[in-house]
């Protein structure tokens, strides 16, 4: 089941005591600042947890589902985000 802002803000302002709008408005302003930096061509590196990153695509050929027929993929940028070590190891902590 996926979680989604409403429900972010919603555990974090039970976490920090912040009203729920708050949070949300907290989430809204950190993401937007992410994505500001990306364009701006930084990374994001939060310790513990991972780094955004843009990375350029080039452009490539592929195939159009269906009827197979020869497409041009043009180029373009996308974001890549990499988890980091201690987040990794968050998600694989086996039950004793």
């Amino acid at each position: 089941m996926a979680t989604g802002k409403a429900e972010l803000a919603k555990s974090i302002a039970q976490k920090t005591g912040v009203t729920q709008k708050q949070a949300a408005e907290f989430i809204t302003a950190m993401l937007d600042t992410i994505q500001e930096k990306l364009m701006e061509g930084d990374k994001v590196q939060l310790v513990g947890f991972g780094t955004f990153t843009a990375r350029r695509r080039e452009s490539r050929e592929g195939r159009r589902p269906g009827t197979d027929e020869k497409i041009i993929i043009p180029a373009r940028t996308v974001p890549v985000f990499k988890a980091g070590k201690v987040f990794k190891e968050k998600l694989n902590i086996k039950d004793e």
